[in-house]
Parts: structure tokens; sequence; C-alpha cells
């Protein structure tokens, strides 16, 4: 079905929104398909996506990847207790508070000018339980009292790469600290062949957490190209199978890797600590194009 008349007129009126912010050049980009939806670019690369009118609708692969975690991370409506450590233009802070009524949350983004920005240009319901704090994720994660979160989301990417301090062992200490018994924590990777970043990263969780799994596109898990694997952890068992089925299931089909596959996958990787801690490998220019 085609849209309305009043919604195209709305999308073909919006024109895009362009402001220097900490980060770089944003620009927030009218989604000719949808009347209220955005998308937010830093220097030209692919941050968020959202939808004002369906805050549910998750655009970008590794988002719907996440929410299915975030679908599973409690029975269905339940509110949640979650820290979103980078904020972007708030998709994920958007999608519980829409499917996880009366969830408490917490955004932590360092870039104060695009906070303004998403908050004037983008602005959250006022009945959502969001805070935004802005400064750095770790400093962030360090106010979060201890066993408070249900959830912990780690997307934080200064540029196009995840600063080394939120890649250690010392990091997942405090995520976990952070965490409520059986909490659940789930980062956004980026890597490309050989893979040496991802297989480091699964290498500290499994120092620090007793169950994970990964999920990615297999061409990704094949070192064939650059892009985006979420990784997931906790202190209890995952629901591997049904976060198989949502990640199969999804336009993007992705693989669910755990348990011995996912150690195999490691290839020896040690946990990175943060003394040897580095930023994650910057993808080609071709990503973007």
């Amino acid at each position: 079905m085609g849209k309305s008349r009043n919604a195209r007129r709305r999308s073909a009126a919006a024109e895009p929104v362009v402001e220097r912010v900490d980060g770089g050049l944003a620009e927030l980009i009218p989604d000719p398909d949808r009347a209220r939806a955005w998308t937010l670019l830093i220097d030209g690369a692919p941050q968020s996506h959202v939808d004002l009118d369906d805050p549910s609708h998750l655009s970008f692969e590794y988002q719907r990847r996440l929410g299915h975690v975030i679908d599973l991370a409690a029975p269905p409506g339940r509110p949640v207790r979650a820290v979103h450590l980078g904020g972007g233009a708030f998709t994920l802070a958007r999608y519980v508070a829409a499917t996880r009524l009366r969830s408490t949350q917490q955004v932590v983004e360092r870039d104060a000018a695009l906070v303004q920005l998403v908050r004037r240009e983008l602005p959250l319901d006022p009945g959502a339980r969001i805070r935004v704090r802005s400064t750095d994720a770790r400093d962030g994660l360090a106010k979060v009292p201890d066993g408070w979160a249900d959830l912990v989301i780690a997307d934080v990417f200064s540029g196009t790469r995840t600063p080394a301090h939120l890649t250690s062992t010392e990091f997942l200490d405090d995520v976990r600290r952070a965490l409520a018994p059986g909490g659940v924590y789930a980062a956004n990777l980026a890597d490309g062949p050989p893979l040496a970043h991802l297989r480091g990263q699964i290498a500290t969780a499994a120092d620090r957490f007793a169950e994970l799994a990964l999920v990615a596109d297999p061409a990704v898990l094949r070192g064939k190209r650059f892009g985006n694997a979420v990784l997931v952890a906790s202190d209890r068992p995952l629901p591997v199978a049904e976060l198989t089925r949502s990640a199969a299931s999804d336009p993007h089909p992705a693989r669910v890797e755990h348990g011995k596959s996912l150690t195999d996958f490691t290839g020896g990787a040690v946990p990175v600590t943060d003394l040897a801690a580095v930023a994650s490998p910057a993808p080609p220019p071709s990503v973007f194009r």
C-alpha cells in the first residue's frame, strides 16, 4: 500500500538538518518512505534511523539484531532497567520505551551538541522514563548503581571506531558491576578481515561472562567483508534458540554462534586489557558508498 497524500506531503516538505556537533558534521536526512522518519549521519557515516510515528521500527540491520536481544531479555512487555552506552538519535531507547512500557532507562552520550540537536529535532516522548547523560561512556557507566541494570547495550563509536577503553576486561568488570543478577550485556562490534578485533572481543567477554552468543551476517563471520556483529553476554543461559529464529527470519538473515563453535571462532585470541586495548579498525571507504 502506498503512503497517504498527507504523508507524501510531509515527506516532501521535510528538509535535511545539518549542524556541526562535537563529533563532526551531523546530518538529519528525512526518510522519503516514512512521514516522520530520519537518518542521522556523522561525517557521512550512518549512525541512527528514527521513526517518530513508530519507534518500534528498526531500519538498520544491527539495530534490529539488538532489538531481538531486547525482545528476549525479559518476558514480552515487562519493563526493564536499561543502560545505553552511546546515544546517537536514541533509537534503541525509544524502542525499549515503545515495546516495554514503564521501563526506566539511562542513555550515556558524550557528544553534548548532538544530544541537543536530537532533543530539538527528534524529541523524546515526554512520558518515557529516559535520562540522558552527556559524558564519556565509561564515566557514565561508573555512575550506574551496583546491580541496577537488567540490560546494558554498548553502541559507542568515535567517528567510525569503538574507543579502546570500551574494549577491555576492566570495562566489562564495570558492566558486570552495573548488571543485576541474570542481566544481559549486548555490544555492537564492527570489524573486517582478518577479524582480529572481533575475535579479541569475544575472548574478552568470555573471560568475564559465563554465557556468550554472537549474531552476524555469515559473510562477515567468514571474513568476506567488513560489517557489524552483535555480541550478547550474561551469567545466565541465553535464549539461543529464540535468538537464532529471530535472526534467521530478519529481512537480512544473520547467523548465531555460541558454545564450542564460538570458542573455535576466536582462534586462540586472548582477553584484551586496558594496557593492550586499541580502538576497533576503521571501515574501508567503500562501506558507506
